[in-house]
């Protein structure tokens, strides 16, 4: 065990058993003070943040790799996460003894204090990375094949390659947006039920989605894969993920190349980049893969993180968000070291930055399916708020609020919220 995640550490900032950020976490976040000329690097600690471009300028990076990097002063967590898995054991490092109940450095230090602890309540977060490509896996059985039955029928609710891939789609990094950020309506081509001419509408079939996603610190040079045994070497930390998807845009789109203007229009993330170390110790087995993968794919150990999802859905008369998921990540049929490997196994040169993202999480049960689409059933079995209000798909003005943590022995390892709110279409008519 790292002795960064040591479940009996204490940092002398309080922190509550709720919080999900204790001193095992330290997820990674850039950050803007209100007087700010520029976002700087930060980790959450409690309600805090620690500013580590503060901590660089006095010399506490200076014994490790990272000494003369200034990669703390940078707007985005780029040039950090290209230096490696060393430089990230150690900065981690530095970071964990810095906060530690037993280490004055900082503790002692009310000046110090001062300048580098910024309350959560008063910095704005900013996007963490700068994103070129994105690409979304369909990595959940559950979810593959609820779907696949919905529409092709039980006996043919997976394609005969579901089971020997991980199946993904590339996406569109622009439109990848942070909690906080709405959005409007998309408007597309949608074709009526019993209509054969597509009409240009907004959707009226916009869902959520529930996924997990994670950030390639170093890539891969062109030409050559990344093995399954290296592949987390190459993976800086985790976000939680909501891909919108507009699936009456998706429906008509789909054939034959797959999702495009459905999915392009957003996919919200959380602010908080989560370290792989600090979800080490809730490491769990994986789902039993059969028939077995072949042997690029192969684990000596199939493994996965147990990270419990909720989604909460707020709307215009329900203002408090109801519980309307609990899923869990551990579900997926496909892990993070299998999706990396697959990805670039024809030779596709993964780089610092790349998001990949897990695609919709659901689970055994009603209450931990990913999405609208499944939950209602493709509106057959509308999902019914406790105010008596319906929803098939979303309305205008409802947010979806998702959370997701690892639990500890009286602490959690968490990835904060991603909030999101749907605004009314802002086109009248079709673009001349």
């Amino acid at each position: 065990m790292d002795e960064t995640t040591d479940p009996n550490l204490k940092s002398f900032i309080p922190v509550s058993e709720d919080s999900h950020f204790p001193i095992q976490n330290l997820p990674y976040g850039v950050f803007q003070r209100s007087n700010d000329e520029k976002p700087r690097i930060g980790v959450a600690i409690g309600e805090y943040i620690l500013d580590l471009s503060i901590l660089e300028k006095e010399g506490f990076f200076n014994d490790t790799s990272l000494s003369e990097t200034h990669v703390f002063s940078r707007s985005t967590l780029n040039d950090f996460m290209a230096l490696g898995k060393k430089a990230w054991d150690e900065a981690r490092h530095v970071i964990s003894s810095v906060l530690r109940n037993d280490n004055p450095a900082l503790r002692d230090n009310k000046e110090l204090q001062r300048k580098c602890l910024v309350p959560q309540s008063a910095a704005k977060m900013c996007m963490p990375v700068s994103t070129i490509d994105f690409t979304d896996f369909y990595s959940s059985k559950y979810h593959a094949s609820n779907v696949g039955a919905m529409i092709r029928g039980p006996e043919n609710a997976l394609y005969p390659n579901w089971l020997h891939l991980p199946v993904a789609y590339h996406g569109r990094a622009s439109s990848i947006i942070l909690s906080g950020e709405n959005f409007h309506r998309p408007w597309g081509q949608i074709l009526p039920d019993n209509e054969k001419t597509p009409i240009f509408s907004p959707t009226q079939a916009l869902d959520f989605e529930l996924e997990m996603g994670f950030y390639i610190g170093v890539g891969n040079e062109l030409g050559n894969p990344i093995p399954i045994d290296k592949a987390t070497d190459h993976i800086f930390g985790m976000v939680l993920v909501n891909d919108w998807s507009a699936r009456d845009i998706q429906k008509w789109e789909y054939v034959p190349l797959g999702p495009f203007l459905a999915k392009s229009f957003a996919t919200s993330i959380s602010p908080w980049v989560v370290p792989l170390t600090a979800l080490e110790p809730f490491k769990c087995e994986g789902v039993k893969q059969e028939p077995e993968p072949l042997p690029y794919l192969r684990l000596e150990k199939n493994w996965t993180f147990d990270i419990k999802l909720e989604v909460y859905l707020k709307t215009q008369k329900l203002t408090t968000p109801y519980k309307i998921v609990s899923s869990n990540f551990k579900y997926l049929y496909w892990n993070i070291a299998q999706q990396v490997a697959h990805h670039t196994v024809n030779g596709c040169n993964l780089q610092t930055g790349d998001l990949l993202a897990s695609g919709t999480i659901s689970g055994p049960t009603v209450e931990s399916l990913g999405c609208l689409l499944e939950i209602t059933q493709l509106g057959r079995r509308p999902l019914v708020l406790p105010n008596g209000e319906k929803r098939v798909f979303l309305h205008d003005y409802d947010s979806v609020i998702m959370t997701a943590w690892c639990q500890g022995n009286g602490y959690k390892v968490g990835f904060g919220n991603v909030t999101t709110t749907v605004l009314p279409a802002q086109l009248k008519s079709h673009p001349k």
